[in-house]
């Protein structure tokens, strides 16, 4: 908020007021009177001396002329009698007292021009009182007003602050019940996959149990006469229990059991399989690594879908152990497919052949 948006209503209440002070000089105080007025006095009491006490204006002394010039007057223009007379008796006048005068002096009522001055100088010093009386007023209403906009952005940042907690306590509260979800999630996601686990390490230990058992019917058969002997057993394959696995037109020396199936391809002569009772539904050819020939035997574990979860490159029967042929026969194997079969062991054992040869 702008300072002149925040004091905009202090602002022009103080213009206005100042206003008003200056229009109220011009119209009362500066301008003279025209003509001037004349000049005033006061009457003061007559008197013939400085001092005097009393209410009463004295009456003026009469003067009695002497007795003695009057008689003398006579006398002269009297002739001499022969007769001796007596001389008059000279009486003086008795002098009169006059009245005494009392100066009064007037120090309780005012003239015309001083009862003005005094009004004016009255008027005048009451127009100030009241002029400063509103212009105190005036500002303790902007302080007023000043006090409650202050108190109200007070509140309203206080009530600002308390949204915006509100707002990040939720957010965060939120935040943490998606971590606990997710720790919860990651948790059962990890007890699922370490049941799968278990799970397949059962499979792959009855599998593994089998294929010894397996093996050793295989070792403990027969009475061959050599190394490679043509020996007399009565067991021969991958399966178990033992048994002689094959077929009555195959080759006694073929590493390929029951019926097998044979295919060409630009990249080898052939794929061919073992896996008995199953029928292949995919075998996709391996992709030819290099400039080397041979044949690679991959022993494949097929479940009861007919996919591949098992496969191990190289057994019995392989003639190259090249390491390119080994996993480009390895990751062919994987891809292969089977029937389903519901009556099938959950894991059964089987081969796919892959003869690679030069074109």
């Amino acid at each position: 908020m702008s300072y002149f948006s925040k004091h905009k209503r202090g602002i022009f209440g103080s213009t206005i007021f100042h206003l008003i002070i200056l229009i109220l000089l011009i119209w009362l105080g500066f301008f003279t009177p025209l003509p001037l007025p004349g000049e005033e006095g006061i009457m003061v009491n007559f008197g013939t001396s400085d001092q005097g006490f009393g209410q009463t204006e004295p009456s003026p002394a009469k003067n009695t002329p002497p007795v003695v010039k009057e008689e003398e007057k006579k006398v002269e223009t009297t002739p001499p009698l022969p007769v001796t007379t007596p001389p008059p008796v000279k009486t003086d006048p008795a002098p009169s007292t006059p009245a005494e005068e009392v100066a009064m002096t007037q120090d309780y009522e005012e003239t015309v021009a001083i009862d003005a001055a005094e009004k004016k100088k009255k008027e005048e010093e009451d127009k100030i009182k009241r002029e400063n009386e509103e212009k105190e007023r005036l500002e303790r209403e902007a302080e007023e007003k000043e006090r409650l906009e202050k108190e109200a952005e007070e509140k309203e940042r206080l009530r600002l602050e308390e949204i915006e907690k509100e707002r990040l306590a939720k957010i965060e509260r939120l935040r943490q019940e998606e971590i606990q979800r997710l720790e919860r999630e990651a948790e059962l996601e990890r007890q699922r996959l370490a049941e799968i686990e278990r799970q397949r390490q059962e499979e792959e230990k009855k599998i593994n149990e089998i294929n010894s058992r397996t093996r050793n019917a295989f070792e403990n058969s027969g009475s061959g006469g050599g190394e490679t002997g043509s020996g007399e057993g009565e067991s021969q394959g991958t399966t178990y229990p033992g048994g002689n696995q094959g077929v009555p037109t195959g080759s006694p020396n073929s590493s390929t059991y029951g019926q097998g199936g044979s295919g060409s391809g630009d990249q080898g002569s052939g794929i061919s399989y073992s896996l008995s009772g199953r029928t292949s539904r995919s075998l996709p050819k391996p992709d030819y690594p290099g400039n080397e020939e041979g044949t690679v035997v991959v022993q494949v574990t097929v479940d009861k879908n007919g996919n591949v979860t098992k496969a191990e490159a190289g057994v019995r029967g392989s003639t190259t152990m090249n390491s390119l042929l080994l996993k480009a026969a390895r990751e062919a194997a994987l891809k292969a497919r089977f029937n389903i079969a519901s009556n099938a062991p959950a894991f059964q054992v089987g081969s796919i052949t892959y003869k690679f040869s030069l074109q």
